[in-house]
């Protein structure tokens, strides 16, 4: 097992890791609550469809330029690296902060979701839904500072059980189903409601795709990534674009418009109408595991982007300490912390902190794709193992559907704006006051 020197992550990663963080990094409950409001908006089983191949397709263009610049740039953080390099540390600092505490918010949110959950399955643990979203946290942070191997093959096991799980799923609905919405649903709407549907669906599927990048975060400790990377990456976003696209047409498969267009949790009703209501705290059992594994993912690599900002001067010294067990330990600390904070923070303050999130996970893939332009103008000797397909037509058009992405979600949430430009100038105060001059 090839191991760095003191202080540095080590090279023990593969493959298999690649698949399953993928996995495990963007299966959530997205794809289990979206296919009910996404049907009330659009009514045609054949457009949904098509929506959730697109943006299929828009992940797996963008894996393209992910491992260009991951390849070329090996190092922690994904997105801050690429930004750092081809825009400097102002906007390197934005890019890994803005990344940094997206995640910390979704951790909260994601903690938070699973002791619900937990408390349906347990009723005794209703009043004590914050307690057992904290508990989660730390038993994940304690866990984490076992080392990177176990967490590693942790995330390989949790990812297995979850596709499994949502195979099964899928062969039930296939079955089972009697034609559901394929063969009754309302006329879709069209012009101006058609188009506003449009947009806010493929956000939503947008947002369900997110985390299709998440191998990147680990070049730096991947063993051979010139070998396993792009294999990784591409069969992961593939596995789980059809994952994806086949519980799409197994519920619409199962329930008719009527049902499907009013749920909530579309894959819960659609197991109940097969099975019965017995079903119910199975499906309620895996989507604990499911968010669990999620959470044990962002535990993961959220802490490796401020472990590479510190290494760069960039913030606190402490988070690039490195434990005997390979793990970024005091960078684990303080996300798990964080992460502890917006939970008891007052709801209102979690709640903006999410809307802004959102933002700054979209804003992360424009800057990302936008750094590849730049750095084939300004560095076009670096050497670049993997290039990205159909230079420079791909990733301008990944930046333009990018940014019509960004611009729909400040259309969406218009009261974000005043926040997002507060955090862009404390940002700049922090940076010029506090940073300049560290090396």
């Amino acid at each position: 097992m090839q191991k760095k020197s003191s202080n540095q992550l080590w090279k023990v990663l593969g493959t298999s890791f690649g698949v399953a963080v993928t996995l495990g990094g963007t299966v959530g409950t997205g794809i289990l609550r979206k296919p009910g409001p996404i049907a009330e908006l659009l009514h045609n089983p054949s457009l949904i469809i098509g929506l959730w191949i697109l943006v299929a397709i828009y992940a797996l263009l963008g894996v393209s330029c992910v491992l260009e610049l991951s390849l070329s740039i090996p190092k922690a953080g994904a997105w801050y690296g690429y930004a750092e390099r081809a825009f400097g540390r102002y906007v390197g600092f934005i890019v890994g902060l803005s990344s940094w505490l997206g995640t910390v918010t979704a951790l909260g949110f994601g903690s938070y979701t699973c002791s619900e959950y937990l408390a349906i399955l347990f009723p005794s643990l209703q009043d004590y839904v914050l307690y057992c979203a904290i508990l989660i946290l730390l038993l994940l942070w304690f866990f984490h500072q076992m080392g990177v191997v176990l967490a590693g093959k942790s995330q390989e096991w949790l990812s297995g059980i979850k596709a499994l799980a949502l195979i099964g799923f899928i062969i039930i609905c296939f079955e089972h189903g009697d034609g559901g919405t394929w063969h009754s649903s309302p006329a879709a709407p069209s012009g101006l409601p058609l188009w506003s549907g449009i947009l806010t669906a493929l956000l939503s599927i947008f947002y369900a795709f997110d985390g299709w990048h998440t191998a990147a975060y680990f070049t730096e400790e991947n063993k051979d990534p010139l070998k396993s990377m792009p294999k990784s990456m591409f069969i992961g976003v593939i596995v789980v674009a059809v994952i994806y696209i086949l519980i799409n047409i197994g519920i619409l498969n199962t329930l008719s418009w009527a049902e499907l267009s009013q749920s909530k949790l579309a894959a819960a009703d659609a197991m109940q109408n097969i099975l019965g209501a017995q079903t119910g705290r199975w499906v309620t059992t895996f989507l604990m595991l499911s968010i669990l594994g999620i959470l044990n993912t962002q535990v993961m690599f959220a802490p490796r982007v401020i472990y590479s900002m510190s290494r760069d001067g960039l913030f606190f010294a402490g988070a690039g300490k490195v434990n005997a067990q390979g793990s970024p330990t005091v960078a684990t600390h303080m996300t798990v912390g964080l992460a502890c904070l917006f939970l008891v923070s007052s709801q209102s303050i979690s709640d903006r902190l999410s809307d802004i999130a959102t933002f700054f996970f979209v804003a992360s893939y424009l800057a990302g794709f936008a750094s590849l332009l730049r750095l084939r103008k300004t560095e076009p000797n670096l050497n670049r193992p993997y290039r990205v397909w159909a230079y420079p037509y791909l990733p301008l058009l990944l930046v333009m559907i990018s940014s019509l992405f960004l611009a729909g979600t400040l259309l969406q949430n218009t009261s974000s704006i005043p926040f997002v430009i507060c955090f862009f100038a404390i940002s700049y105060l922090v940076y010029r006051f506090g940073l300049t001059k560290r090396v």
